[in-house]
């Protein structure tokens, strides 16, 4: 490079940048301090004249999309400033192959000299043999640092993620990071609130669009106007409207998230590697998922109810804000295609029915037409009289429970606990006699060891006898907070004379339509009610025919 004129005047800018994402956490990297070396530095030099600061403060030197140095660089190219000083070239960045086209090309065409203090490089002495080795060795182990920093992050990031910490910049909505620790989440009731109702409208039959009407109609805060009122500073480049309102697209993402049930899902997006910072999606199977990981709001139950209708046919029809009572559960018997509403007008009244999709859209199935009112009639029958089934099954387990062929195979289980928890105590004693034989010289040291190795092996079956005897126990005797839960939820429904979305969706999971108007009804806990019923069953056979019970369902 052909040498400056020293007397020239050089209008200058400084540029300062600091980034922990970099690793910059040294007093020395500091804002300030680049400021007071580069003016100490600049003292002496009345041919340099600074005329603008270009300070970068949280911006990783991987690339150059940054404000303050792409403003630099244009006011270099206008000619507002024609020299450049830095701390050291790390500042001006990271990357070795682009740092290297701005010192190399870009500004020598441009006839801006370059000053980086700590390389003790000044572009108006031109390129000595040392700067040709040294300026490139330079910015890549810049380059490499930078690469090693990353590996580090996104290494410490992963171990976060599997301990089940939350590392988002703002908790999901409904919750409030922890006031004494960050990385765990707490719920916040008002937010909670609005999520469970957004939840219970939808399995109301409520579109997603209608539940959005309506927290708009109630001047509900969208999540992103309720981070704003709790002092985040949260901006995102989706929002069109001065105040963003919620949206069927804002509802469907809630009913979708997992993180209402108390599952963590982190790691969905990644980038390619520490120089390209545009975001790819991972593949599922890559996701960190930790389930249970912090309280939920709704119910495991609740969530998967609500997901089963959103991937079903459950469309809103024109001029309704909810769906049909049996929206998304009515299916053909022979092509398995949804049946679809439909409506004829005769004598001036408006009769609704139901047919195959598949022959409406193609005819290459039956019709399978019913009745809207058929349905109801028969899917309200059918669910009487299984509600009543489970009443009576939910006796007979009772009954069953306080029979005294299953409380005396109790009792014999229980005793059989005992006396191997007395056998678990004596091992016990013969152990501590055993040490007691070895301090008094009567047993050395190898046979103290032989001997132990003994007892501890009789312990260890005793008790692992005890744990089989309890775990028989449990077969016996129903666990009813758990096993019978199910019961509890049909049984809310005992007296009804009517069938809405909220009973279908919770009760139902799928009615079969033949093309002789036959409805098979799948109800949900199916595999409950025939686990309880094969118990009974079993239980039968073992009962003397004078205490046998009388099958009832």
């Amino acid at each position: 490079m052909e040498k400056l004129n020293r007397d020239t005047k050089y209008r200058a800018s400084i540029y300062l940048r600091l980034s922990k994402e970099d690793g910059d956490k040294t007093e020395s990297d500091s804002i300030g301090n680049q400021r007071d070396l580069i003016y100490h530095f600049l003292k002496d030099k009345s041919e340099i004249q600074v005329v603008s600061e270009r300070i970068d403060d949280g911006y990783s030197g991987v690339n150059f999309d940054r404000p303050a140095v792409k403003k630099m660089i244009e006011d270099a190219e206008n000619g507002v400033i024609n020299c450049i000083v830095v701390k050291d070239l790390s500042r001006f960045g990271r990357n070795f192959v682009e740092v290297g086209k701005y010192i190399d090309q870009v500004f020598p065409a441009l006839g801006i000299r370059v000053i980086s203090i700590n390389e003790n490089f000044d572009s108006i002495n031109g390129r000595s043999q040392s700067d040709n080795i040294l300026l490139p060795f330079l910015s890549l182990i810049n380059d490499a640092y930078l690469r090693d920093i990353s590996i580090k992050v996104r290494s410490q990031l992963e171990i976060k993620r599997k301990k089940g910490d939350f590392i988002g910049s703002f908790a999901v909505y409904g919750y409030f990071k922890h006031p004494e620790d960050r990385h765990k989440l707490v719920i916040d009731d008002y937010a909670a609130d609005i999520v469970r109702d957004i939840f219970k409208w939808k399995i109301e039959g409520q579109s997603q669009q209608r539940i959005a009407d309506k927290l708009n109609e109630l001047d509900v805060l969208s999540p992103m106007e309720y981070k704003k009122f709790c002092g985040m500073e949260y901006q995102t480049s989706f929002q069109i409207n001065a105040k963003a309102k919620w949206s069927a697209v804002a509802i469907g993402r809630i009913l979708k998230n997992e993180f209402y049930v108390g599952t963590l899902v982190q790691g969905k997006r990644t980038t390619p590697n520490h120089k390209v910072k545009k975001t790819v999606t991972k593949p599922s199977d890559e996701w960190i998922r930790i389930e249970n990981n912090h309280e939920p709001i709704i119910t495991n139950e609740e969530f998967v109810i609500v997901n089963e209708l959103l991937n079903r046919d459950t469309r809103v029809a024109p001029n309704k804000t909810e769906v049909y009572t049996f929206s998304g559960l009515l299916y053909c018997a022979d092509c398995g295609n949804q049946l679809i509403r439909s409506s004829v007008c005769k004598n001036g009244k408006t009769y609704f029915y139901y047919m195959c999709g598949k022959n409406r859209t193609t005819k290459k199935c039956t019709s399978h037409r019913i009745s809207d009112t058929a349905i109801t009639d028969g899917v309200l029958v059918a669910l009487r009289q299984h509600i009543a089934n489970i009443v009576e099954m939910e006796r007979i387990l009772k009954y069953i429970d306080t029979l005294p062929y299953k409380s005396v195979n109790v009792k014999k289980l229980n005793v059989q606990i005992i006396s191997k928890e007395d056998e678990v105590t004596r091992y016990e004693h013969l152990k501590t006699a055993l040490f007691e034989n070895l301090s008094d010289g009567i047993l050395d040291k190898n046979e103290y060891l032989r001997l132990k190795s003994v007892y501890d092996e009789k312990q260890q079956s005793a008790e692992c006898a005890i744990t089989n005897l309890k775990q028989e126990i449990d077969k016996l005797v129903l666990n009813r907070t758990q096993e019978t839960l199910w019961i509890e939820k049909f049984k809310l429904y005992q007296n009804i004379d009517a069938i809405d979305r909220k009973i279908a969706v919770n009760l139902i999971d799928k009615i079969t339509v033949y093309d002789d108007k036959r409805l098979e009804i799948s109800f949900k806990y199916q595999y409950n009610f025939d686990l309880a019923l094969s118990f009974i069953q079993s239980m039968e056979k073992e009962l003397s025919p004078r205490n046998k019970v009388k099958e009832a369902v």
